[in-house]
This record gives structure tokens, sequence and C-alpha cells, in this order.
């Protein structure tokens, strides 16, 4: 039995006697949030641009997390496990023959679909207003109005390459699907909270002067 396996069966046994058969879904919950707590000292050096690496690293030490959930309930011993009527090795092909689109197990990926997009709605009109209100960098400051205003259109619409995980999700495990949900609302929500963190500090500064 792999670590992950270990770990997601234990967290599993702990939340059983509240949760009944969706423990082990709420378990890949707990534990992707334990894995971006871990990260997030690295997430918040990014964000400060310590250094350029630590952007990357958060990224790269979640793939296997990522591969392990995926192997972990494509076959093995989670393989059976169950959220509300969907087992969480099923994907959404399978829910759509097992009773289509309204099915017990297609509402099931459905309302995770949801989910996945509202977090993507979220992250995009953040990142346009961003964009929006960024300064423009001293490297192009000097470049034509339109290739500025293009940069910008650029700004607003790289955000909307988050609504990819719906397409990542439609195809892998709908464990797979949790921890996608679950990573990136913890993306933005810390996004969101660093920013605010930066915002106050800055507030400060000016106050003091």
């Amino acid at each position: 039995m792999s670590v992950f396996t270990h770990l997601v069966s234990e967290l599993s046994r702990l939340l059983e006697p509240v949760l009944a058969e969706s423990a082990t879904a709420a378990a890949i919950v707990l534990f992707t949030v334990l894995v971006r707590l871990a990260l997030h000292p690295l997430n918040r050096a990014a964000f400060r641009g310590a250094t350029p690496v630590a952007g990357l690293l958060p990224v790269l030490l979640q793939l296997p997390v990522f591969f392990l959930m995926y192997r972990a309930f494509s076959s093995g011993a989670l393989l059976d496990h169950r959220l509300f009527a969907a087992p969480l090795g099923a994907k959404w092909a399978d829910a759509l023959g097992a009773g289509g689109l309204l099915g017990a197990q297609g509402l099931v990926f459905l309302a995770l679909f949801a989910a996945i997009a509202a977090v993507a709605a979220w992250s995009a009109v953040r990142g346009r207003r961003a964009a929006a209100a960024a300064p423009v960098p001293a490297a192009v400051a000097n470049v034509s109005a339109e290739q500025q205003a293009a940069m910008r259109k650029l700004g607003g619409v790289l955000p909307l390459l988050s609504f990819g995980t719906l397409i990542t999700a439609a195809v892998v495990p709908l464990a797979a699907g949790l921890y996608l949900v679950t990573t990136t609302a913890w993306s933005v929500a810390e996004r969101v909270w660093l920013q605010h963190r930066k915002e106050a500090a800055e507030e400060r500064e000016r106050s003091s002067l």
C-alpha cells in the first residue's frame, strides 16, 4: 500500500463515523488541504518574488500527488469507495452510461463541474481586474499604446485558462476531480489572502510616513 493510500485510508477511517460512505471523498479534500498547507511557504515566497524557482516548485510537487491519486482510484484498494451515488474511481463517461446526465451518478459529476466552474469564474474575474489595475512595467513603458492595450487584453484572457480544469475533471476519476477543485479553490483563495496582506502592509507603510 502506497503512503498516499495509507494516509487517505486513515483519514477516511477517522471521518467514517460522521460521513459514512462519503468519508473517503472527504479524506481526499482534507488530504489536499494538508498538502497545500505544507506548500504554503513556497507559494508565499513566490508571491513575494523571492525566487523564480519558488513559483514552479509548488506545481511540480503537486504532480506526484495527482498521479498517485489517479492510480489509486483507477485500480487498487480505494477503487470501490463512493461520493454519494458515484464511485470515486468512476469517470464522467461511466456516470453517463450508468444513468445518463441527470442520473444519480451524473448529478454528482454535474455538482463537481459546477464547483470547478464557480472557482474558475472567480479566478477569471479577479485576474481581469488585476490585469486592468496593474501598472505598466518599466520594461514596456516605451512601447506603443496599442501594444500596451494588447498586453492588458492578454492578461485578462490568461485567467480564462483556469476553465481548462473542467476538461481535465471530465476525463479523470471522480477522486482526482475532487483534488482538482480543492487545490484550485485553495490557489485562488490563497492569492486573494496574500494580496490582501500585501495591500494592508503597503497601507500601513503609507500611514507611517
